[in-house]
C-alpha cells in the first residue's frame, strides 16, 4: 500500500507499521529505529530507581493530601543483577526489614515500586497519585506512601500485611517493549498478605500519556475497581471494571 495511506494511521499509534521495504527486507532507516528502541528498553531494565527525588515528591505529596511521611522498603534482591536473574527475591522483603511497631490501619495502602522500568515510575506514578488521591471517595482511609526497590508486584502482598491494610495499590514499571519503555502498571490486591495469588489481583496497565491511559482514565478506572472490592470484599476474578469508561 501507498505511503499515503499508512501516514494518517501512523499519527495513532508508536506501533511499526506499513515499514517501507527494499526487495525482501526492511528498510535501513527501520532497522536503526528498531535497535534504537530495542536499546532503550533494555536500559530501562538496567536502570536503576533514583531514590531521593522520588521520596522528595512523595513527601510533598503526602504533606498536601494529609498523609504520613512515606517509607522505603528494599526486597531481598541485594542489587539489580539479582533483582534479574532471582525474580523471586523480588517478591520479598530484605531480610531484617522493620516495619513501623504500631501502624495504623488503612483501607488503601500505595506502594511505588521500580519493577522493570525505573523510568516509568519517575515519570508517571507521582502524577498518577496525584490525580488518585483527588478522586477516591470521602472516608477513605490512605496509609503512608511506600517506595519499594528492586520490587516485584507481591512486595506489595508482605507490605500491605505488616502495614494492616485492607487494599494495597502497587505502582510498578512495566516489562518494556519496543514501542513504550515507560510503561505504568497498577495492580489492586484485597486483603494483601503473603503468597496471594496473581488470580486476586486486578491490573491497569499501560499507563502512559499521551501514548497510553491518561492519569485521569486510570485514576477513574482503580476508583472504579476499589469501590467494587470494598463491595464485595475481594479483587481479581470476582472483580470485573463495569464502569465502561473508555474516554482519555
Amino acid at each position: 500500500m501507498s505511503n499515503t495511506f499508512w501516514t494518517p494511521l501512523r499519527r495513532l499509534t508508536p506501533a511499526r507499521i506499513g515499514l517501507a521495504r527494499t526487495g525482501n527486507g526492511v528498510s535501513t532507516r527501520a532497522v536503526l529505529e528498531a535497535g534504537a528502541a530495542h536499546a532503550h528498553a533494555r536500559d530501562a531494565v538496567h536502570l536503576s530507581l533514583e531514590l531521593a527525588p522520588l521520596l522528595a515528591e512523595l513527601g510533598e505529596l503526602a504533606a498536601e493530601q494529609g498523609l504520613a511521611e512515606p517509607l522505603h522498603i528494599a526486597s531481598a534482591a541485594a542489587d539489580r543483577r539479582t533483582y534479574l536473574t532471582r525474580p523471586d527475591l523480588g517478591r520479598r522483603p530484605a531480610a531484617g526489614t522493620r516495619f513501623p511497631e504500631h501502624p495504623v490501619p488503612a483501607d488503601l495502602l500505595v506502594v511505588v515500586a521500580d519493577g522493570l522500568s525505573a523510568s516509568a515510575v519517575r515519570r508517571h506514578a507521582v502524577p498518577l497519585l496525584r490525580q488518585l488521591l483527588t478522586e477516591l471517595p470521602p472516608g477513605l482511609t490512605v496509609g503512608a506512601p511506600v517506595v519499594a526497590t528492586q520490587a516485584r508486584v507481591a512486595l506489595g502482598d508482605h507490605v500491605g500485611a505488616a502495614l494492616h491494610a485492607r487494599m494495597v495499590l502497587v505502582l510498578i514499571g512495566e516489562r518494556p517493549g519496543l514501542s513504550s519503555a515507560d510503561s505504568l502498571g497498577a495492580y489492586l490486591t484485597w486483603q494483601p498478605r503473603p503468597g496471594v495469588a496473581d488470580s486476586a489481583r486486578n491490573c491497569v496497565s499501560n499507563i502512559r500519556p499521551p501514548h497510553g491511559l491518561t492519569y485521569a482514565t486510570a485514576a477513574r478506572t482503580l476508583v472504579n475497581l476499589i469501590a467494587g472490592a470494598r463491595e464485595i470484599e475481594a479483587t481479581g476474578i470476582r472483580l470485573k471494571d463495569t464502569s465502561g469508561e473508555l474516554r482519555p
